[in-house]
């Protein structure tokens, strides 16, 4: 059984860009060599291994990250800080009074 991680990256304009791989630290020199011309984060360089975590199960893990892709840099932010208790409040809709 192969493992795979999701991943997020804060890139040097402070943006956050997540993925999924079986080598998340290949991977990461990847994005860090610039290794694929035109990716998101090839003109963001440095970048920074801010977060990841592993799966048995390919297919739970792309759903993980297309639900990270969907998060708010605030709520990846308390993710990575494991402020795991401020996660559902980041999710509520702020409504204009």
């Amino acid at each position: 059984m192969q493992t795979s991680f999701v991943y997020i990256l804060k890139c040097s304009d402070n943006t956050y860009y997540t993925g999924v791989t079986q080598n998340v630290f290949k991977r990461f020199e990847e994005h860090q060599s610039g290794k694929h011309f035109g990716s998101y984060t090839y003109n963001r360089r440095p970048v920074e291994l801010a977060y990841y975590c592993s799966f048995t199960n390919i297919e739970i893990a792309i759903e993980f990250e297309k639900k990270l892709k969907k998060w708010s840099s605030a709520k990846k932010e308390a993710l990575i800080e494991g402020r795991h208790n401020d996660l559902p409040n980041l999710s509520k809709k702020k409504f204009k009074k």
